[in-house]
């Protein structure tokens, strides 16, 4: 976990309302990957998960009008750099500043796409125009509308409305690295910008986000080496992929468009339990132009010197 990150706590995944939008799903069953969004919620208490159309208002931001309106950034980064001066004493620059503000969106919502596979063998279908945050100063609320999802075969749910099947693991990996990666497009471009970064640095910190959250998750679940093994099979190089947002039909190298591999430390000769508890990271925070005695300990500015 980076030193800037706001790992965002409790309430249920409430049945969805039908305002102004059908349910692919019965009324009287929860909405597809409830289970794994309610678990989530009851475990920590800085995320809080709702199955809900997104809101607007009150603090809520639907993740839609970030991709859609460059103001709706901007605001997000100055309360980035608010919270960041009340913290460090001193102002953030604009780029670190929008950079905090990137990860502390990204992170949460990978969740949306992560715990579901790793708890149900589901990866919801979302769109931007699915989700909603709402940020505290240390925790995060998303409402999430999901309906459409992919499963195995021998998913119960697999011949429900808005399912779909993948027809072995590897295939839904597949489909969960395409299925967050045409979510994360459109944010990280509108992030862009203000980063200051180009894709290739952008895809690195979102990467970086993605396997922080679930490695966290894993943890809340007493099942973290489970995450660390599945995060690394995931993201391992040197596979092919068959889904790469903007890549047209020739698949690219897995994972494209995330970096390849989660840095996780090689297991430790002797040293059961000891692997992989630590990581070097894709991309820096920058924390250290704020405050360097916060620099990770997986920094790349460390890790590759």
């Amino acid at each position: 976990m980076t030193a800037s990150s706001t790992r965002p706590g409790p309430a249920p995944c409430a049945p969805r309302t039908t305002e102004a939008h059908t349910p692919a799903h019965a009324p009287d069953t929860p909405p597809p990957c409830a289970p794994s969004y309610h678990r989530l919620t009851a475990l920590t208490p800085i995320l809080d998960v709702r199955c809900a159309p997104p809101r607007r208002g009150g603090g809520w931001l639907p993740v839609a009008d970030l991709t859609a309106d460059p103001g709706a950034v901007r605001e997000l980064v100055a309360h980035d750099a608010r919270q960041g001066l009340a913290r460090y004493g001193r102002p953030l620059r604009p780029d670190v500043a929008a950079g905090f503000g990137l990860h502390r969106l990204v992170w949460p919502v990978s969740l949306l796409f992560t715990v579901p596979w790793f708890l149900e063998r589901r990866v919801p279908l979302l769109g931007p125009d699915d989700v909603s945050l709402r940020r505290g100063p240390a925790s995060a609320e998303l409402t999430v509308r999901p309906e459409a999802f992919v499963c195995l075969p021998d998913d119960p749910a697999a011949g429900s409305p808005g399912a779909r099947t993948a027809p072995d693991e590897n295939a839904l990996a597949a489909r969960l690295r395409c299925s967050l990666g045409e979510f994360l497009a459109p944010v990280l471009n509108a992030f862009r910008p203000e980063v200051r970064r180009g894709p290739r640095v952008l895809w690195a910190m979102a990467t970086d986000a993605v396997v922080e959250g679930l490695w966290y998750a894993g943890g809340l679940l007493g099942e973290r080496e489970r995450a660390r093994a599945e995060l690394s099979a995931l993201l391992a190089p040197g596979e092919r992929s068959a889904c790469t947002p903007g890549a047209g039909p020739t698949p690219a190298p897995a994972p494209a468009p995330f970096t390849p591999g989660t840095g996780f430390a090689p297991p430790a000769p002797g040293r059961p339990g000891a692997s992989g508890a630590d990581r070097s990271r894709a991309s820096c925070c920058l924390v250290y132009t704020v405050e360097p005695g916060e620099m990770c300990g997986g920094c790349p500015r460390v890790t590759r010197r």
